[in-house]
């Protein structure tokens, strides 16, 4: 399906039928395969030939969902995990060792950031991490001899910054490492980091993929355009014999277009299995065949909410990459053309008891800690999230007391505005 529009991509790739076969996705809900013979399933732990036996590696149903989504972005291979975080562990740990170096941005997702900085720190890979906001120079100067990797998310949950993907690309191309992307946010409806230069995209298909709370997943997509033969120092793991399968050599093997995805499949998910169920992923699938639909409205909400949200009298400033007041406006305009995401976060003037009132006051926005759903939810962080910490603490940090989430679903942007508009209105009562 390479020259169909991504519409169309969203309703049919990564599967079609033959005679007589379902037309939608099949669930495979079995953890092993039969073979007739030995000789069969050996060709298979050989690498030589197509096929399953274990679905703690791989399950015809994942598989499907995960071409489609290779399709959507724009790579040569992809594979589906059992969360977003998983997804990300997987894309860096396959080039990152003990000794390895990451340069990231410091506005990623806050599970992320304590995923590289606490828990990879202990495995021995160190990290420099960067504002997204920095200049060539500043960006140059965080790389290391034994640097393997760059990362940073398209639109930064949910601290919603933008990321110059060309100017990061830039950076870690002249020092010969792979720039992967978080681009969950937009979706590949919105953006499609490959096109400017990023090399590895993951998803947390559980937001917006899936779109409607019902599946946790991630998904890891490999451009295909990495030469990783060019850098076999670098990337040992790649380009050297994996002693603990047969002393393959992925990126002789598989080339530049499978080599990533095959040594993340044969030996991570081996080892660390986190597969996602067959199950999500035929719910996954449900949940992209409307994905370029449901985009167009979670923008049109997200827009509308932060136009009204910047005018009113009680809001401190609204942080939404599609207003022209924003600092991204032109970088969102650059690689978001159509509109980012449905998020938009806020702060209220009152500090955290206006945010109490606001909260206790919503009746169509559900509180919830999820994000990209198809029901609007919000998030008060020093009530919820973060409400370990002071009102110091949380302005240190740049969660303001009186800042509010909001992810814009799919609900009516009248009556989203009419919900906030008397929620603000309590505040004052």
């Amino acid at each position: 399906m390479k020259d169909y529009k991504i519409n169309t991509k969203c309703v049919q790739g990564g599967y079609t039928p033959g005679n007589g076969e379902p037309r939608q996705i099949p669930i495979v809900q079995s953890t092993t395969f039969k073979y007739d013979t030995s000789e069969d399933m050996g060709k298979l732990f050989d690498l030589e030939a197509e096929g399953y036996f274990y679905t703690r590696l791989q399950n015809p149903t994942n598989d499907f969902v995960a071409a489609k989504i290779a399709e959507l972005e724009g790579g040569t291979a992809a594979m589906l995990t059992s969360s977003g975080q998983a997804a990300n562990f997987f894309a860096l740990f396959n080039i990152c060792e003990t000794g390895s170096h990451i340069v990231a941005s410091s506005t990623i997702y806050g599970g992320t950031f304590n995923l590289i900085s606490v828990t990879m720190a202990k495995m021995g890979i160190d990290v420099t991490f960067i504002s997204p906001d920095c200049n060539e120079e500043e960006l140059n100067a965080a790389f290391q001899e034994n640097t393997r990797a760059v990362f940073g998310e398209t639109i930064a949950n949910p601290a919603l910054t933008v990321l110059d993907i060309e100017k990061f690309a830039k950076a870690a191309h002249s020092h010969g490492v792979p720039l992967i992307i978080d681009n969950t946010f937009p979706t590949p409806v919105n953006c499609r980091p490959i096109e400017w230069g990023a090399d590895i995209v993951t998803h947390s298909t559980t937001k917006y993929m899936d779109g409607h709370g019902a599946a946790i997943g991630g998904a890891i997509v490999d451009s295909g355009k990495f030469d990783w033969m060019k850098y076999p120092d670098k990337f040992p793991g790649l380009c050297t014999p994996d002693e603990s399968y047969h002393g393959v050599t992925y990126a002789e093997r598989f080339g530049r277009e499978g080599a990533f995805i095959t040594k993340c499949t044969t030996q991570l998910m081996r080892d660390l299995g986190c597969i996602q169920s067959p199950q999500h992923a035929f719910y996954l699938n449900l949940g992209l065949e409307s994905l370029h639909v449901r985009m167009l409205r979670h923008v049109e909400n997200g827009q509308a909410v932060a136009e009204f949200l910047e005018k009113h009298p009680q809001v401190s400033y609204v942080n939404y990459s599609g207003l022209p007041s924003n600092k991204y406006y032109d970088l969102a305009k650059k690689y978001l053309p159509n509109g980012g995401c449905g998020v938009v976060s806020f702060e209220l003037k009152g500090g955290r008891v206006a945010a109490e009132t606001f909260m206790k006051n919503l009746k169509l926005a559900a509180i919830e800690t999820h994000v990209a759903d198809a029901r609007t939810c919000c998030l008060n962080p020093a009530t919820s999230t973060h409400r370990q910490m002071t009102d110091q603490q949380l302005q240190e940090a740049g969660v303001p007391a009186g800042l509010i989430r909001i992810s814009c679903g799919l609900e009516d942007k009248e009556d989203l505005i009419a919900d906030l508009q008397q929620a603000l209105e309590a505040i004052d009562c």
